[in-house]
């Protein structure tokens, strides 16, 4: 406490020591004789007016920012205002004004000058640092990084009007540049950080590969969404993921749509505690809903997500979707507005492997779901499907196909149904990235089943988002299909986070398709799907299915014994896949 009081005085002592040394030099340079209540009466001012302006004798000279000097000006300015009437007549204009830009001049360049000899030199520089956007980001962790190991040597920026500048006598480069100048040097640098918080992951992703052999390591700022203004943004910088490259946020993302959809309604969500359902009852509050009712069947994952969100607006239910008379009892109570079905088993081997118990929990959960909520006038059906009901291979992606036509095809009276379709997501549970990582940590070696199979990807939370935004433009009876945009070469992916881990002795396995696998996902029956108002939101075409015919073909699917052949007679398209070695 002492220390702050010595230094409020020392800064009122230097009003003082240096008003009267700028008044003495200005009425030297006039040839004016010095007046000395002339300069008392100044420094009386500047002192109160230091006081009682923004507190400005308390600022910290060691912890100043442009906003310092500026508060430094307006002060003095503002006293010069005060004081200037009563001088005139008596003393120049012209001598006041002189004396006050050259007082200005001199605190604010004691001040920065002060700054430098406390916050330069503290810290070797033994490490090269540099930052890869010169926007409020990149300032901002240039002036984090002043008192640090690292010496920022360069800022890299792809606008050509920004690499004719410099910032604190950094230059601004361009990428091409900086390969030029360490090609030259034949040294690599130690840090690149990704200052572009905003940036889409493409963009990301050309820098990484492009700069990735120059530098030792690379860091990246999160998203605009993810980043806290209350902390600095060096210490949130984080290790380039591969969610970072894949990752790409569809640009009609439309906040408000979704708000109107989901604002002061009461959702029902099954399957609530899985990943994409965690993800939906997270958004679901995010945008406003009165009321939540999250289903699942595990007891471990409705805890998870209810602890999570600890909001009173949630009702937990831990029940089957198969058990109907549960599920009816809890849809009368709730009498939710929107239901959204995202329950279901969807691990493709599994299924396999647990035929029957798939078919029930996929086309029996979702039937009980969709006729209980056309019995309680629910107004808005969702149902979540996948990539993998189009010309199915496997089990699941067949029983989803069936919940497809079945969505589709029933007579929904007051309820819009709809089906949206999308691939993986990352790091949902079960998907590869969470094992390939899990390999990479054990050491390998990292398994791919087959050198060309690919998937598509997209966020949990943007897929999600997208969701509730087809359900904001449902009308009822469509298949949305979300823009999932290029296929990616597991491979590649594999190599890619193997490189990224820093690891380079990871062997990669190749394991063989398993069963009901295939190479190649689509998000599209056929070519003549239908565009929306949202790029990344398509309409695919609808298939017509009698409703009666297709009651009766599910029942004799859960009642006959070869469910495989039952399956082809309902999906004539269904070509399973069990252990066939595809070339």
């Amino acid at each position: 406490m002492q220390l702050n009081i010595d230094k409020r005085v020392l800064n009122i002592g230097v009003i003082a020591v240096l008003s009267f040394i700028t008044f003495l030099w200005t009425f030297w340079i006039f040839h004016k004789p010095f007046e000395l209540n002339v300069v008392l009466s100044v420094i009386f001012v500047r002192i109160a007016a230091s006081i009682l302006i923004y507190k400005d004798f308390s600022l910290s000279w060691s912890k100043a920012t442009q906003k310092t000097f500026l508060i430094k000006s307006f002060v003095y300015i503002a006293a010069f205002l005060v004081y200037m009437p009563f001088f005139h007549g008596r003393v120049r204009i012209a001598l006041l004004l002189s004396e006050l830009f050259l007082y200005l001049f001199s605190i604010n360049f004691i001040m920065y000058l002060y700054f430098l000899v406390v916050n330069r030199g503290k810290t070797k520089k033994t490490k090269s640092l540099v930052i890869y956007g010169a926007g409020k980001a990149g300032l901002k962790l240039e002036e984090e990084y002043r008192d640090s190991e690292y010496k920022i040597k360069y800022f890299i920026d792809d606008d050509k009007e920004l690499q004719k500048r410099s910032i604190d006598g950094i230059k601004i480069i361009s990428k091409e540049k900086l390969k030029q100048e360490i090609d030259k040097s034949g040294h690599r640098f130690d840090l690149l950080v990704i200052a572009m918080p905003s940036a889409k992951r493409r963009r990301v992703n050309v820098i990484y590969e492009r700069l990735k052999d120059y530098f030792y390591d690379i860091k990246i700022l999160p998203s605009l969404d993810d980043i806290l203004t209350d902390k600095s943004f060096s210490k949130q910088l984080k290790d380039i993921s591969i969610e970072d490259l894949l990752a790409r946020r569809p640009k009609d993302l439309d906040s408000d749509v979704i708000a109107g959809f989901i604002k002061d309604k009461t959702v029902f969500i099954s399957g609530g505690g899985g990943s994409i359902g965690s993800e939906l009852c997270r958004q679901v509050l995010k945008y406003g809903a009165k009321k939540l009712y999250i289903l699942d069947h595990s007891e471990y994952n409705l805890y998870k997500i209810v602890d999570e969100l600890d909001s009173q607006k949630i009702v937990p239910i831990m029940k089957s979707i198969l058990d109907k008379e549960g599920l009816e009892e809890s849809i009368a109570h709730a009498k939710p507005d929107i239901f959204i079905h995202a329950a279901a088993y969807k691990h493709v081997p599994l299924v396999e492997a647990n035929i029957k118990e798939g078919i029930l929990n996929n086309i029996a959960g979702t039937k009980n779901c969709i006729d209980l909520c056309i019995k309680y006038k629910v107004s808005k059906f969702i149902f979540i499907s996948t990539d993998k009901a189009v010309r199915p291979t496997n089990v699941m992606g067949t029983t989803k196909r069936i919940c497809e036509l079945y969505a589709a095809n029933v007579n929904s009276r007051d309820t819009e149904i709809v089906s949206v379709r999308f691939g993986n997501v990352l790091g949902s549970s079960g998907s590869v990235i969470p094992k390939f990582k899990e390999q990479i940590q054990k050491g390998g070696p990292v398994t791919v089943t087959h050198p060309e199979i690919t998937r598509y990807f997209m966020l949990i939370p943007e897929a999600c988002e997208l969701v509730l935004q087809t359900g904001a433009i449902a009308k009822g009876g469509e298949i949305f299909i979300l823009d999932m945009g290029e296929p990616v070469k597991i491979l590649d992916l594999a190599k890619k986070m193997i490189e990224l881990s820093g690891k380079k002795d990871i062997e990669i396995v190749f394991s063989g398709l398993r069963p009901g696998e295939k190479l190649y996902e689509e998000l599209l029956i056929d070519e003549k799907d239908k565009n929306t108002v949202y790029e990344s939101i398509m309409i695919a075409n609808g298939s017509y299915y009698d409703i009666e015919k297709l009651n009766r073909d599910i029942e004799e699917l859960f009642k006959c014994k070869d469910k495989i052949k039952k399956l082809k007679e309902i999906i004539p398209e269904f070509d399973h896949q069990m252990n066939k070695e595809i070339k």
